[in-house]
């Protein structure tokens, strides 16, 4: 695919000049399909990922429609937002195939970590967002305060 794709996109190339007014849009074309290009075949390179955003869109679609029917709110729900990468795996995977016990082995120590930081530190920010909306006078004297401690020598 990678290959004929490439063979068109040659074609327009050589034949650009002769197309005048189309030859800018050619020109556009050509420099979005090369920005777009390092991750334009990744779902024949990866196994069972979407081919279109339509495909795509299903899976998270069908993610969000499952955490409304579980959770009842109509809006976004913000466990899905803070742990977003980990639900919506989570989610597909679990429609795809039944899990054994032995699949639950951790495989990759440091692979675990790195993921646990980065939900806590979502986590965290979201902590943070909720004290700054229920006293933002509070949570910013508290701010300046470290950020003098910091700053100011003793």
């Amino acid at each position: 695919m990678r290959e004929r794709y490439q063979a068109v996109l040659l074609t327009m190339r050589e034949q650009q000049a002769s197309l005048g007014p189309l030859s800018e849009a050619i020109s556009t074309f050509l420099k979005v399909t090369e920005s777009y290009w390092p991750g334009l075949f990744q779902c024949y390179d990866v196994a069972d990922l979407p081919r279109t955003n339509n495909e795509l869109e299903q899976c998270f679609g069908s993610v969000r429609y499952g955490e409304r029917r579980a959770s009842g709110r109509r809006g976004a729900i913000a466990a899905l937002v803070v742990r977003g990468p980990v639900r919506v795996l989570t989610a597909l995977a679990l429609r795809r195939q039944c899990f054994l016990p032995r699949a639950l082995y951790l495989h990759d120590p440091e692979a675990w970590y790195t993921l646990r930081e980065q939900l806590t530190f979502r986590r965290e920010a979201r902590r943070q967002q909720l004290r700054f909306r229920k006293d933002p006078a509070a949570y910013l004297a508290i701010l300046e305060e470290i950020l003098l401690k910091t700053s100011l020598p003793p």
